[in-house]
């Protein structure tokens, strides 16, 4: 095959700079650039080449937008595409692990095509008519699984708790919840609409579900949910809501401190004034990553994939269509507009 029917037009989502604050459309630049199809073969260096199926939008992602080197992840590089958690399909590979036609999830561009060098922590998809493939990037990908560490690792839940969720319609929040009710907890939620609370209640099987946007007092609303306290908070905000959950947690609780998403676009982030509950009722509070449960995968992905076939969970996507959606869906993450996981699909299969 000549070069040239090899070398094609690849869109992409490129990183201008650095920012202060919210995110916005114009922090990113949407950009057509050309890429060799054919540039991994025999070349021995184990890549692959990729077309991206499904991307993930996240949270986290905002922290990779300033030079902070100081974190689990490194920064993105301005003029560069951005990139995130993928399902893509193997179009070329120099890689005896991966081959054409193979389905893979992982890091990925933010582009129609990527060319992927660090190939060791790609995993495979086995395509299953019973489940979504962009599930692989949600309930069967990061999300899920910090879902599912989080929860049973860091909160270690004992049937007839008293569970709280915050940003509970979301990504990681929704299965959560639905796994609390499963171990036979009471289990109430917290979002920005009252479309997500009564999603919350009539499709994700939350007890309660509250409008924060419309509590004055997020004290008050979390006793008026909990007047005999919290035993378990998966904190997906931090801020004000995890001020107000550290005075309504009981002896021996726990909190899981997911993600700040309330304080990732601040230059000054507010603090915490409630801490010494920590000491008068013994909480434990603890942050933890997915990756640090990693060996836990295996069981998670028969536990969930079970769970989901048999109907005792379900799982909300927020599918937009078109590599162009991706800015502005992004940015709707911290404006609150999205209703469960947020996705963007690049291609069909």
């Amino acid at each position: 095959m000549s070069e040239e029917a090899v070398v094609m037009e690849n869109k992409q989502v490129i990183f201008k700079g650095y920012i202060d604050g919210v995110p916005h459309e114009t922090d990113m630049e949407f950009k057509v650039s050309k890429i060799d199809l054919s540039k991994v073969q025999g070349s021995g260096s184990g890549s692959i080449i990729v077309k991206n199926l499904y991307l993930s939008c996240d949270p986290y992602m905002r922290g990779r937008m300033r030079d902070f080197r100081e974190s689990y992840i490194p920064p993105f590089v301005p003029g560069q595409a951005l990139e995130g958690f993928g399902v893509c399909k193997v179009i070329h590979s120099d890689n005896p692990n991966f081959k054409p036609g193979d389905y893979i999830s992982g890091f990925t561009g933010w582009e129609e095509y990527s060319l992927i060098q660090k190939t060791d922590q790609l995993r495979k998809v086995q395509p299953d008519d019973h489940i979504p493939l962009s599930f692989h990037v949600g309930l069967l990908g990061m999300p899920g699984f910090t879902a599912y560490a989080g929860f049973y690792e860091v909160c270690t839940p004992q049937k007839g708790e008293y569970v709280f969720v915050s940003a509970a319609s979301g990504a990681v929040g929704q299965l959560v919840g639905q796994l609390a009710k499963l171990r036979g907890c009471y289990v109430v939620g917290s979002a920005g609409s009252k479309e997500k609370v009564d999603l919350l209640k009539n499709k994700l099987g939350f007890d309660e579900a509250f409008n924060y946007k419309e509590e004055s007092d997020l004290n008050s609303a979390l006793r008026r949910y909990f007047p005999q306290g919290i035993d378990i908070y998966f904190d997906n905000v931090g801020g004000e809501m995890l001020d107000a959950a550290l005075l309504n947690m009981r002896i021996h609780g726990r909190i899981a401190v997911c993600g700040m998403v309330s304080q990732q676009s601040l230059s000054e982030p507010k603090g915490i004034y409630n801490l010494m509950n920590l000491i008068i009722k013994r909480i434990k509070m603890q942050g933890f990553l997915q990756s640090d449960y990693l060996h836990l995968y295996p069981r998670f992905l028969e536990d969930v994939s079970r769970y989901y076939k048999e109907g005792k969970i379900v799982y909300i996507e927020d599918m937009n269509e078109g590599l162009e959606s991706a800015p502005s869906a992004f940015v709707g993450l911290f404006l609150g507009k999205n209703v469960g996981k947020q996705v963007i699909r690049v291609a069909h299969e």
